[in-house]
């Protein structure tokens, strides 16, 4: 027995199909076509295109085609960058300094402060005492890189980034605890699990059947990878995290295999990777919060894509 993965709903499913462009765009028909294999209406995912394109994360050409929009970028680039995420880390030890942020007031609920919330746990910062978050400074291009990503993803400029470095002994060791390493290596291990089994499971398969299991596996894997803190070795073995990714890049390939005819069959130019690589479900909660409620109404508003 195997616990199946989340289905995706209409948004997910386009912005996840939308994030495997490697140039030009994609065909209402291609995203219809795609949705029927997840058992939803096509009035479903015309009416969620349209909504996505009001709030600007996804986009139409001159062609009436549909590609990522402007508010998805930053979140899209995020996480399509899992093959390079031990690659971004640096050697790091308990003395070396903190990345820091103190976050600016705001409203609780506006969407302002969601995005940057949803920003800090994208990259694993973690509230070391109210309104103060930080974490070690062992990514590539340090402080800077990080404060440009999280300005991208939703970071006010009126909250400052900066490097910390000699606490005391009792905010260094509270510091150094404030992630749940047992819990980040239970869902690296669970992921691993799921694509070694799942890859058994695909050769026997029908095709249809295939895609969705690629997909939807591949995209748990995902999750797990794009929303992984990075931290060093003194705080979480780095090691069971590169497995993971080496197994989702073979799993890339068989998922791939199995979506190649339908995306040809639409004339789209995939990435060099399969929808189960890119799928942004793991930051759909930095994208909803860009963005205005969804809902599973059926009539459609003015401007739904036909």
């Amino acid at each position: 027995m195997h616990s199946s993965p989340p289905t995706p709903t209409a948004r997910s499913l386009i912005l996840d199909l939308l994030s495997t462009l490697r140039r030009g765009s994609m065909p209402v028909g291609a995203l219809v076509g795609a949705g029927a294999l997840f058992g939803l209406a096509a009035n479903n995912v015309r009416v969620s295109l349209a909504r996505l394109c009001a709030a600007r994360l996804v986009e139409r050409d001159e062609r009436g085609r549909y590609r990522l929009g402007a508010a998805a970028r930053a979140v899209d680039a995020h996480v399509t960058a899992w093959r390079d995420a031990v690659q971004r880390m640096r050697p790091w030890q308990p003395g070396d300094g903190w990345v820091a942020v103190q976050r600016a007031p705001a409203p609780a609920r506006s969407r302002s402060a969601r995005r940057e919330e949803h920003a800090l746990q994208l990259l694993g910062f973690r509230a070391l005492v109210p309104g103060l978050l930080v974490r070690p400074d062992n990514l590539a291009g340090g402080v800077g890189a990080l404060r440009q990503n999280l300005r991208a993803l939703g970071l006010r400029d009126t909250s400052p980034v900066f490097l910390a470095a000699a606490f005391d002994a009792p905010q260094q060791q509270r510091a150094l605890s404030l992630w749940d390493a047992a819990a980040a290596q239970h869902a690296r291990r669970a992921a691993l699990e799921a694509l070694r089994r799942s890859r058994e499971r695909l050769d026997g398969m029908p095709v249809a059947q295939a895609m969705v299991e690629s997909f939807c596996t591949g995209g748990e894997a995902i999750r797990t990878i794009a929303r992984d803190p990075l931290l060093p070795d003194a705080l979480i073995a780095v090691a069971p995290l590169r497995e993971l990714i080496d197994e989702m890049d073979a799993y890339d390939r068989a998922g791939r295999a199995r979506w190649a005819d339908f995306m040809a069959s639409h004339g789209v130019h995939g990435r060099t990777s399969a929808p189960a690589d890119l799928r942004m479900g793991a930051a759909a909660a930095a994208l909803r919060a860009a963005a205005p409620p969804h809902d599973t109404h059926t009539s459609a508003p003015e401007g739904v894509p036909q």
